[in-house]
């Protein structure tokens, strides 16, 4: 048995040596090391300041889900710019936060606008203005009423008069259309713009 391995003394003496304290990099040293292209560093740095890049985003956004969005675009944005970092203007911590809040905040601005046009959009889909509300009303009651007034010619005036005046065929074609001869026609024609003019009280004449 080794003599060491069973001395109480060492083992005391082990056991009061401090462990390794090493102070880890600060931030600004870090981003230096990013700023060359450190991954390692960019971990470590991820690390130390993701989290209250984080909780700044939430404060601002209000939005889990945002926030988490915003901070991974901070971060990939401090690895892109790290080189633009001017420790003289302050620390690191401040550097990327600063960056974080105003990504948020055009986040927010950018939610509002599209939250505006949305709005706008709906607005104009259902908005309709008054005057073209009277003529939709208009050509509706309008439509409704020629059904009604067609419905009391006869049918043969009905036929005619809707080949004539829907189907903007003149009278010669209506009465090819419907193999009859064209004094017939006309006469037809003439008595159901009679009852049509009647009913609706417009001046339908003048087709030829």
């Amino acid at each position: 048995m080794s003599r060491m391995s069973g001395d109480p003394e060492h083992a005391r003496r082990l056991r009061s040596v401090p462990p390794d304290t090493v102070t880890p990099p600060s931030p600004d040293e870090l981003l230096s090391r990013v700023a060359r292209g450190d991954e390692a560093a960019f971990a470590a740095l991820y690390d130390t300041v993701a989290g209250r890049v984080l909780g700044l985003a939430r404060r601002v956004l209000r939005d889990p889900a945002q926030a988490e969005e915003v901070t991974q675009e901070v971060m990939v944005e401090v690895w892109r710019t790290a080189g633009r970092f001017e420790a003289g203007r302050g620390s690191a911590s401040a550097w990327v936060l600063t960056m974080a809040h105003r990504r948020a905040v055009d986040r927010v601005r950018s939610e509002q606008a599209h939250s505006d046009r949305t709005r706008r959009v709906a607005a104009s889909e259902t908005h309709v203005p008054y005057d073209e509300v009277v003529e939709d009303v208009t050509a509706r009651l309008e439509r409704e009423q020629v059904r009604r007034c067609l419905g009391r010619l006869t049918p043969v005036q009905r036929e005619a008069v809707t080949l004539a005046y829907y189907g903007g065929h003149t009278y010669r074609e209506v009465a090819e259309k419907l193999d009859t001869p064209l004094p017939t026609v006309k006469t037809r024609m003439r008595d159901g713009l009679i009852r049509m003019r009647d009913c609706l009280g417009i001046d339908m004449e003048g087709r030829a």
